[in-house]
């Protein structure tokens, strides 16, 4: 399977739901052409639906760093909102977590392109710590005495 987009807008901002994989193959040129095409019509203000996405792989992580090194080169920016637990795991292991502005919804990604309204962030940090709490839980026999 590879990646469908379905392309909306909100407050002036295009909001690209993705649905399957952005990995190495047609989802990653599909996501570069739909970028293209966004960026050439003068939409530069994009926020990314993870919900439905299934797979991100290297490539996939390497196609939004385009994507962002592009819309910032045009003035813009990329936000991404409904992160699953796998896509913060891949990004960490990257040490690309600091890169990407990570929203837990679509209302707060649309707001980050509004200096004037309220916005609530993705705590990256809250997740890496929650992540080495459970691998110190001494249910996982850390700890215990024989």
């Amino acid at each position: 399977m590879s990646l469908e987009i379905t392309c909306r807008s909100t407050d002036g901002i295009e909001i690209l739901d993705l649905n399957g994989q952005l990995t190495f193959g047609q989802g990653d040129l599909d996501f570069r052409r739909e970028l293209g095409g966004l960026v050439k019509a003068g939409n530069i203000r994009i926020a990314l639906n993870f919900g439905d996405l299934r797979k991100l792989d290297t490539t996939g992580l390497g196609t939004l760093l385009f994507a962002l090194a592009k819309l910032r080169k045009a003035g813009g920016n990329l936000a991404i909102f409904n992160v699953k637990r796998t896509h913060i795991e891949l990004l960490t292991e990257a040490r690309l977590e600091a890169v990407f502005e990570m929203f837990q919804d679509e209302q707060d990604a649309i707001n980050s392109f509004f200096p004037d309204r309220e916005v609530k962030r993705f705590d990256i940090l809250e997740f890496i710590e929650s992540r080495n709490v459970k691998s110190l839980n001494p249910a996982s026999g850390v700890g215990k005495s024989g």
